[in-house]
This record gives structure tokens, C-alpha cells and sequence, in this order.
């Protein structure tokens, strides 16, 4: 434990990408397998399963500390973070405790998930007692689960790859799923993630694992000014669920970008790719001549296939995407009914190939993917269709394709392929863009047609996928309650809660209540947050916990990607990703908009 405080410490107190690096190899370097494993999964953003409540946790270091609970719960509120405040607020260690991080994990940490309160306090105790400052606060850091040191998986991606001597991609494509929490790192997984590349051995996937995804950069300038139209592939920028489908051998695996393996929660999308790939759902002879590019397609499917796509809730009747509202519903059951999977059936939509017969594709241009991709599944994109039909646009049955039930649906129904939108010219594609909302999505992605397939967001210059997304919804809203942050901003107010005029709820002609329905801490400068700070120190009304009320008097412009109505809020309405777009400071608390207007950007109930 103490390598891996000291390296914490280390990495916290750095703002140098370079020097975090240098760091972590330097760990990585010298540390035991066992150890480097559990390391590199905090690092990369793994969190195992909740080890002790905060309120035991806050229990036990009023005991150790001596000190009473009103003080403890004051410190908490003034630092803004429970690790950093226990470290604080306990004694000085009666010993310095020497073993290793994976023992404090196996033997100590993961034991104490469900023992009785008091046997947690104790155990707890005598730890703390065994550890330097350092020590305590990466040690309640792995049990709080705030492990954030500004530290991307692509950074350990980095030292990983330095420490072996092998291509990050390489390193990127092992790690997928290394920090899912249903399965713990250990030293044999650690070696695997970091084993030589064997002389002739393809760096494509084996068993289920996905390839690292390729991310678009948000497009803020004019769109021309990326070039000519015919230089790129324009297609719906869909709102669900990245994922990846790997199909290998007789496997199907369905992979979110987050790295969840969701192929439980959508079994009609893992019975149409295996229809896929043991060809019953294909008309042979339609794999069988050259491509665009000149190539054939190999065979057999079985193996090696991997589609980049979404993973969408479908309105069958109406061939559009339901709001991403009827996707929740069913990623967000432990498990699937028979009703929910008729509410919100799913499909997946493929707009890439990453692998085709177990090779690995994604170095080839995107054009030629393309043509695979619509070769492959018998279906090739009527670029008219999809400009002025979007029911259509998905070819899903498209003549040459025989019907394959897959449950109540054809695999095709299942399995679409995302339209390539055709246009005259930019103008014409912006005024395309104006439908999304009316279509379900969330504007466009722009693709360079001789781009390979990246990991990550590349940098900006040369980028080759741009999302060109619609303006997001915005709306008036009032600040009424406040909390402060984490890390750096931990000592000021940031996390901020709005409200909107509720004029339902009286007789008169004034707005009578705000009531809350949104809470948002992004979009503000540091200077705009200082000040915001002060406005709020002097407007307190009451304290709840770490919460504060303020009378009102702040308006700002919030910002959200999607909305739909929710029976579980008081306003009746979700948002989606909700942010600060500005401060109203032109305008005064009365002018912020009602419930009614929040309303109306839903439109007409249906």
C-alpha cells in the first residue's frame, strides 16, 4: 500500500500529463504483479462494488478521531470530501503497515463488504493506526470510490505500453472490459493485459473482446469549412447506446462504450447476429462477388465479426427511434420482462465494420468498410431513400434479404444498417439536420470516407469524424439551492440546483413557487463561479447536510440534449446532460421561465 499511496500522493499532486506517466511507470516498473493489477484498474476508472457505507465510514472516524460528531460532519462540509477529511482528522499512526495493495484489496478491503457495523469500525481503526497520511487517504479513496487524479485510461494505456515495450493499440484493444466490476484484477489477468505480441500473431481480438471505440470531436465552426461534401459520409447522429457486436465462433457479445457487456438486457439483438453469422439470414450468392474496392469477402463469418453501431429503442409500426426515456427502461431493469421488451423493442443500427472473417479492418478507408458493411448484410444503402424516407432509409427489407425470425421480429427488423444521407451540397444537409428532432435524433455525424477506423478522440488536427449535432433545448431557470464541489473547487459552491416558475400552483397573477427540476455543475468560467460563490455565501436561507437553500436571485440559461416526461419528478419532465449555456445577468428572477414553457418544448402529449 505504501508504493501505491506514494504514487497517488504523486499523481495528485502533478498537473503534468508527462510527469503522471513517468509516474506510473515507474510504479508499474517495480511493482509485483497482484499489485500492478489492482493499480491498473483504479487507475483506468474501475470501482468495485460499494466495500463500506459512508455512514460507517464517518462512524468509525468520529471513534478514531475522539472528536464529536457535529465536528466531524463541519470538517466533511468545509474540505468537501470524506477521504481527504478523515486523513485529516486522525491521529498519528502508531505503526506504518507494509503490505501490498493487492493483499489490502483480497485479504482486508473486499472481506469487509457485509460484515456487521461494528466489526467494520474496528477493522477499520486498527487500518488507519497502520497507515502514514498518504496511507489513510488512498486507502478511504478505495473504499469511497472517488479514485479521480486526473488520470484517462488513455494516459495508463501510455504507461503500460511504455513498460512492456508494445503499441498502445495494442494495449488499448487488451483492455477493454479489464475494469468491469463483476470480475476482479489479478495478477494472471495483469500478465495477459501486458504479454508479448507472439511473431505473426494478428493484433485482432480473440474471445469477446471489443476493439477500443472511435469518438468524434464536436464540431463548433462552420461545417464548409471542412471542404468538399463529396470528401465525407454524413449519417444520423442516433440517440442510445454506443456498442460493439462480436460475434465469434457460435458467441455473440454486445459491448456498451462504457465497457459494460450488455448482451443479457438485449437477447432479440444476440439471436439476429447469430442468424448473421451462420448465414441462415443471408442469400449466399450475394457474398460472393468483388466489392467497390475490388475485394472479396472472406469467409466463413464465424470467424471473426465486429459491427461499431447504436443500440436503440425502435417503434416498430412507426420505423422510427423511440426517446432514449424507453431505452432506459429496460437498461435499467436487473431483469427483462416480457412486457418491457414489447414496450421498447430493440434493434441495433450498424455504421461501421471493425472486423470481417477475423481480420482486422480498421485501417482500411472508411468507404471500403462501407461497402463491406452493406455487402455483408445484403443491404445496400439507397442514398435517395434515406435522404427523403427515413422509415425507409435503414433498407431493413430490403428484397434480396429473406425474413429470419428472431423471437416476433426478422433479423433484418433487428439488424439495420445506418443510411447514408446524400445532399447537394452543404446547405441542402443543414437544412436536412433542421428534422432531427422531428426524426429522433440528435443531428449528424460527419465521417472523412478515407479515414481508418481510430481509438479515442484524435487530436484536432486532421480530424476525421465530426458530430454536427442540432442546438441543444435551453430554458430560464432560477438557482434555489447549492453544494459545494470535489477536489479543487471543494471549498466553493459549484453544484447548483434550478427551478422553474410554477404558476399552477396559485390564484394570483404572479408566479407564486419555483419548484426544482434540474441540477447541473458545468458551463460556468472559474471567475463566474467565484462570483456566483459569494452571491450564494450571502444569500443562505437554511442548511441541509452539505445542501444550502438561497433566497432567489441568480437566472441562468441551462442547456440540455433531450427531454421526456417523467411521472417520478415534480415538474413532470426528465432532462438530458443538463448545463449552464450562460448567467442571465440581463435578467431578473420574475423573467425566468414557468413549467408551462419547460412543457411546450415537449410539444402536445401523445
Amino acid at each position: 500500500m505504501k508504493a501505491f499511496a506514494g504514487l497517488y500522493a504523486d499523481l495528485d499532486a502533478s498537473g503534468s500529463t508527462s510527469h503522471k506517466v513517468e509516474s506510473m511507470v515507474r510504479y508499474l516498473r517495480d511493482a509485483p504483479p497482484a499489485d500492478a493489477a489492482w493499480a491498473t484498474y483504479f487507475l483506468a476508472g474501475g470501482k468495485p462494488r460499494q466495500i463500506v457505507p459512508a455512514r460507517l465510514l464517518r462512524e468509525a472516524a468520529r471513534e478514531a478521531s475522539g472528536l464529536p460528531e457535529w465536528l466531524v460532519d463541519e470538517s466533511y462540509s468545509s474540505v468537501g470530501d470524506l477521504a481527504e477529511t478523515i486523513a485529516h482528522l486522525l491521529p498519528e499512526a502508531q505503526a506504518c503497515e507494509s503490505i501490498g495493495l493487492s493483499r489490502w484489496m483480497d485479504e482486508r478491503l473486499l472481506p469487509l463488504r457485509g460484515v456487521p457495523a461494528e466489526v467494520g469500525i474496528e477493522a477499520l481503526k486498527i487500518w488507519w493506526s497502520q497507515l502514514d497520511w498518504n496511507g489513510r487517504f488512498a486507502l478511504n479513496k478505495l473504499i469511497t470510490g472517488g479514485f479521480r487524479v486526473g488520470v484517462s485510461k488513455q494516459l495508463v494505456v501510455r504507461a503500460l505500453a511504455e513498460v512492456v515495450g508494445l503499441e498502445a493499440t495494442l494495449i488499448a484493444q487488451r483492455m477493454i472490459g479489464y475494469t468491469d466490476a463483476r470480475r476482479m484484477p489479478d495478477a494472471q489477468r495483469y500478465l495477459a493485459l501486458i504479454a508479448p505480441q507472439s511473431d505473426g500473431v494478428s493484433a485482432s481480438q480473440t474471445g469477446g473482446q471489443p476493439y477500443p471505440f472511435f469518438l468524434a470531436h464536436p464540431l463548433q465552426g462552420e461545417v464548409a469549412s471542412l471542404g468538399a461534401l463529396p470528401d465525407w459520409q454524413a449519417e444520423w447522429k442516433w440517440d442510445g447506446i454506443r456498442a460493439q457486436l462480436v460475434m465469434r465462433g457460435e458467441q455473440v457479445w454486445l459491448w456498451s462504450r462504457g465497457e459494460e457487456l450488455i448482451t443479457e438486457r438485449f437477447p432479440e439483438i444476440e439471436r439476429a447476429a447469430r442468424k448473421l453469422v451462420d448465414g441462415s439470414g443471408l442469400v449466399r450468392p450475394a457474398l460472393d462477388g468483388p466489392l467497390r474496392d475490388g475485394s472479396a469477402l472472406d469467409r466463413p463469418l464465424r470467424d471473426g465479426l465486429v459491427l461499431d453501431g447504436e443500440v436503440l429503442a425502435w417503434d416498430v409500426a412507426g420505423s422510427r427511434p423511440l426517446p432514449f426515456a424507453a431505452l432506459q427502461r429496460r437498461i435499467t431493469r436487473k431483469t427483462l420482462t416480457a412486457a418491457i421488451a414489447r414496450e421498447a423493442p430493440a434493434v441495433f443500427v450498424a455504421y461501421d465494420l471493425l472486423e470481417s472473417a477475423g481480420q482486422d479492418w480498421r485501417d482500411r478507408p472508411l468507404a471500403a468498410r462501407r461497402a463491406q458493411l452493406e455487402r455483408l448484410l445484403g443491404q445496400a444503402a439507397d442514398e435517395g431513400a434515406a435522404r427523403s424516407e427515413f422509415a425507409a432509409s435503414a433498407a431493413s427489407n430490403a428484397s434480396n434479404v429473406p425474413k429470419v425470425a428472431t423471437g416476433d421480429r426478422t433479423m433484418t427488423e433487428v439488424l439495420r444498417l445506418s443510411p447514408v444521407l446524400a445532399a447537394s451540397g452543404w446547405p441542402e444537409l443543414a437544412a436536412l439536420r433542421e428534422s432531427s428532432r422531428e426524426r429522433g435524433v440528435e443531428g449528424f455525424i460527419l465521417k472523412r470516407r478515407s479515414s481508418a477506423y481510430g481509438i479515442g478522440r484524435t487530436r484536432t488536427e486532421g480530424v476525421d469524424w465530426w458530430k454536427w449535432k442540432v442546438e441543444p433545448y435551453s430554458i430560464d431557470a432560477v438557482l434555489v439551492y447549492a453544494q459545494r464541489g470535489h477536489g479543487r473547487r471543494a471549498s466553493l459552491y459549484t453544484d447548483y440546483t434550478f427551478a422553474l416558475w410554477d404558476r399552477a400552483a396559485g390564484d394570483g397573477p404572479e408566479p407564486p413557487a419555483l419548484l426544482p427540476f434540474a441540477k447541473a455543475y458545468s458551463g460556468l468560467t472559474d471567475d463566474e463561479i467565484a462570483k456566483v460563490d459569494a452571491v450564494i455565501r450571502r444569500t443562505v436561507v437554511e442548511k441541509f447536510g452539505p445542501v444550502r437553500s438561497v433566497t432567489p436571485t441568480l437566472v441562468f440559461e441551462l442547456g440540455f440534449e433531450g427531454m421526456s416526461r417523467s411521472p417520478r419528478h415534480k415538474s413532470g419532465v426528465a432532462v438530458r446532460f443538463p448545463r449552464i449555456l450562460r448567467w442571465r445577468t440581463d435578467k431578473t428572477v420574475d423573467q425566468a421561465n414557468t413549467l408551462a414553457d419547460l412543457h411546450a418544448l415537449l410539444g402536445p402529449t401523445p
